[in-house]
């Protein structure tokens, strides 16, 4: 069995690999990085990387993989559309974590990149769509200099400024990291607040998919 990932970031490697360590020993994971496909979306709209995604996509299908994992928020829903086309299971990393806040109740979302915001969102709406829900309840809060500095490397500084964003939400059952790399964030925080992360529930999910 072998899983593919599609990121936009080298970052979200080793945080994989470890969590397939720990998780899902054994299991065979290749990893994609394109970081382009992020910066397109981020400045022209997901839409505008849809075709490049799904021949992605399907060079990773004709290359063996069982299942593929879009790592990508900004990215995801194109991802999963460009599943249709080539037989095997296509997963965007935040779904599974989307539907776990939609069950909470009020969700705010931390996001440091703007771009994320509204793929999150509407994933939620559909999430809680799905769930036979009224509606998300979802308030979005972009983190203010956070992608300055993930893009600079400055990772301790980019997670400590996500940690304390979510520290700084009030009237909320759940705080949702938008992105996979803010996940490390959960663990600085002193909220009394759930914070849901999505590398650990995405890959789960994924891993199940490839092994159907």
């Amino acid at each position: 069995m072998t899983l593919a990932l599609l990121h936009t970031s080298p970052v979200h490697v080793p945080v994989f690999d470890a969590l397939r360590d720990a998780d899902h020993p054994g299991t065979a994971l290749r990893h994609v990085v394109r970081e382009e496909l992020l910066t397109t979306a981020a400045a022209l709209g997901p839409e505008a990387v849809a075709d490049e995604v799904e021949a992605v996509v399907a060079d990773l299908v004709a290359e063996g993989a069982d299942a593929v994992l879009c790592t990508c928020s900004t990215i995801g829903a194109v991802a999963e559309a460009a599943g249709v086309a080539v037989g095997v299971p296509v997963l965007r990393v935040d779904r599974p974590m989307a539907a776990a806040a939609v069950r909470a109740g009020r969700v705010t979302v931390l996001a440091a990149l703007a771009s994320t915001l509204e793929p999150t969102r509407a994933l939620l709406t559909e999430e809680a769509a799905g769930a036979g829900l009224p509606g998300a309840d979802v308030r979005t809060v972009l983190v203010d200099g956070a992608w300055e500095r993930f893009t600079a490397g400055d990772n301790d500084g980019f997670l400590d400024l996500v940690a304390a964003s979510a520290d700084a939400v009030r009237d909320a059952d759940v705080i949702v990291l938008a992105q996979g790399s803010m996940a490390g964030a959960a663990g600085r925080t002193t909220t009394g607040i759930p914070v849901l992360s999505s590398p650990r529930p995405g890959l789960a999910a994924a891993v199940a998919a490839a092994g159907r």
